[in-house]
This record gives structure tokens, sequence and C-alpha cells, in this order.
């Protein structure tokens, strides 16, 4: 499936966020751990020099519910456009981690978050999160099928509906929490 969607910084309150998304249909809060891995031998799984993922491949447990997924991102330049992003349910998550432990990968980082969600219709997902030791995001899917050639429109149109929210956010990030708890480990 395409997932086209943006990540911002939320510089709003956390409280003001929840505030003003909730004329929207919450779907509740889902406790969301995600461990992230690479390949040692693959290129493809592994973080570039620049310090992106073009690929990933995780086990996210959410709400006990584990997940095995793989995601690959498009790219034009520098900005991020969407991924392919293919995901099933497994029945264990430490299984799910031991068993890519097994095939050679090694754990990358892992992501502790509390996510609030929200439906605008059959349009939007808005995702309120809460990312331990990272801060506060707000991420807006489009839940519709997209073509490869309406993608920029998409986006152009979920930063408009970001925008018209109220909120104070910062710039599209154009990278996924990986790659931000990475850098901010590299930077500490």
């Amino acid at each position: 499936m395409k997932e086209v969607e943006i990540l911002v910084e939320l510089k709003s309150s956390f409280e003001k966020a929840k505030e003003i998304l909730s004329k929207y249909d919450f779907i509740g809060i889902k406790k969301t751990l995600d461990v992230y891995f690479f390949d040692p031998k693959r290129e493809g799984l592994k973080l570039s020099k620049e310090g992106k993922l073009w690929a990933s491949c995780r086990i996210r447990n959410k709400n006990d519910v584990a997940y095995l997924t793989y995601k690959s991102d498009h790219y034009d330049g520098e900005t991020w456009l969407y991924s392919d992003e293919f995901e099933v349910t497994i029945s264990d998550f430490e299984t799910g981690i031991k068993i890519l432990e097994n095939l050679g990968l090694k754990e990358l980082v892992r992501i502790d978050n509390s996510k609030y969600t929200y439906l605008v219709g059959d349009k939007y997902e808005i995702v309120l999160e809460d990312v331990v030791g990272l801060g506060h995001f707000l991420e807006v899917e489009y839940l519709k099928t997209v073509n490869d050639d309406e993608v920029e429109i998409v986006k152009s149109n979920i930063l408009k509906f970001i925008y018209e929210l109220g909120l104070s956010v910062g710039d599209e990030l154009n990278s996924g929490k990986p790659e931000l708890i990475l850098n901010k480990m590299k930077n500490e």
C-alpha cells in the first residue's frame, strides 16, 4: 500500500492540540513500541551516510498486538514523497524479534510512543504523538488510494489541512522518527 502522509513537529502544547482535534472522531490512544532493524550485509536496509533510511524493517507492538513491517521510501531529491508499506500481524512480538535477529538483522533503534488517533471522515487519519525522548509530533495520513502522479497534490492538500488546524507546527520533517532519534543520539 502507498502511504502518503506528512509528519511535523508540534510546537503548540499537547493539550491545545488535543482540544483542537477533539472536533474529529477520536479513535483512542495506542501505546506503540517499534523496534527497527538494519542488515549489515544489505545496502538497502542500512542507514545511509547522510543518515537516511531508504527502506526499513520493524517489529511493532501496538496495544499488545504485534506486526512485522517492511517499508520502502520514495524521494524526490531530498524530499520524502511516500512509502510502499507491507505489514502483517504476527502472533508474538518477542518471537518476531528473535526471528529477525536469527536472520542476521541487527537492532537499529527503539521508539516508544503514545499515539492519539483521530479520523476526518474517510479522508485523513490524524495521529498526535508523544514520543519518549523525542517530543510531540503531528502526522496526517491520506486514507485513500493514490496514483504516482497524484502524490504531490495529495501532500500539498495534507499540508494545507495541517495549517488550517490552527496549531503551531514545524516544517515537514522529510524523515521518520528512527532517523530523528538517531540524529538526536548522534548530537548528544
